[in-house]
């Protein structure tokens, strides 16, 4: 999404099953006994005849879902802008050195058909766009298969996005991906690990309101309910304030931000404007003078990869949690 812009056989294989992926019979002796394997990506089953080699991911965030699987070796290299944010502090970090960046750009079908790739993976404002023709159906019907960030799933004829919790979409993910290119125990390892960190993050009675800055001066652009970073918020024991409003990535009114009052403001950080640039536009912009968290300069920055779904979540919550535990109660 850009704006103007990881026990026993059987406890893993049900571990698996609940995240959305369909394991397969396997052949004993067999290094191909595991495919075909099918799982359910956003509501559709959808079957891998043979571990993709030639993968093209779209954004930082879909790139390092499958770095952080240990799959650099099998893409064929990614498409993203210059914003990665903070790579030297991620555990995966080598494997933008071990695979290509094709483009700084927007993907495209013939960035796809020119790496030689056999599957991509984006999202709905992810990358996949049907206003440019560029989505799942384009890319298969080039030969090409196609994997959704679950996160930005639609739901219904309104164009609502999200049909599950943005966290339970990043384990999803991760175990449907484990499935594809059958390594189940780096993506349960990976899951369990996240769920135990997020596990760790103590919660206390008040939980501070915060408003996500992404961008937009005459109208902000914000997380809703739907959005990764909705999730992000309330793990961390904040309350998002446009949390009510049915989508994932969504414009709101300055409006309801004052009526609102949220104690803390996180500004979703990527390349331009820069985080320096919206915290000055917040702190001058006369209707919110008078907002708590511009009274106290409560400004959060955090990266955009943090705030959408990504492995860098677990890690996100931590931060945030650690900044809302110094907004004093009542």
């Amino acid at each position: 999404m850009r704006t103007k812009a990881v026990a026993s056989t059987a406890l893993l294989t049900l571990g698996l099953t609940a995240c959305g992926a369909e394991i397969a019979p396997r052949e004993a002796g067999t290094a191909s006994a595991h495919y075909p394997v099918t799982v359910t990506n956003c509501g559709e089953r959808h079957t891998f005849p043979r571990k993709p080699a030639r993968v093209v991911t779209n954004d930082v965030n879909i790139t390092e879902l499958t770095l952080s699987l240990g799959l650099a070796d099998r893409m064929a290299g990614y498409v993203m802008p210059d914003d990665k944010g903070r790579v030297d502090r991620v555990a995966w970090k080598d494997g933008y050195q071990q695979t290509t960046w094709l483009s700084r750009k927007v993907l495209t079908k013939e960035i796809a058909l020119d790496a030689r790739a056999d599957l991509v993976f984006a999202g709905w404002h992810y990358g996949f766009d049907e206003g440019s023709g560029v989505t799942p159906q384009a890319f298969r019907d080039l030969g090409i298969d196609s994997y959704v960030l679950s996160e930005s799933c639609r739901s219904g004829s309104s164009g609502e996005r999200g049909v599950m919790d943005p966290l339970d979409a990043l384990y999803t993910d991760l175990a449907n991906l484990g499935e594809i290119f059958d390594v189940e125990d780096r993506a349960a390892r990976l899951i369990a690990e996240s769920r135990a960190k997020i596990d760790a993050v103590p919660q206390r009675g008040h939980r501070p309101s915060v408003f996500l800055y992404d961008s937009g001066q005459d109208k902000p652009y914000t997380a809703g309910k739907f959005a990764a970073a909705n999730a992000v918020i309330a793990r961390a024991g904040g309350t998002n304030i446009m949390g009510d409003l049915a989508d994932t990535w969504v414009t709101a009114g300055w409006e309801s931000v004052v009526e609102r009052d949220p104690e803390v403001i996180v500004i979703n950080s990527y390349a331009t404007p820069s985080a320096e640039e919206k915290r000055a536009f917040l702190k001058s912009f006369p209707p919110l003078a008078n907002v708590s968290a511009i009274r106290n300069d409560r400004i959060l920055v955090m990266d955009y990869v943090d705030l959408v779904e990504s492995p860098r979540n677990p890690a996100a919550i931590s931060t945030l949690a650690d900044f809302l535990r110094t907004v004093p109660a009542g």
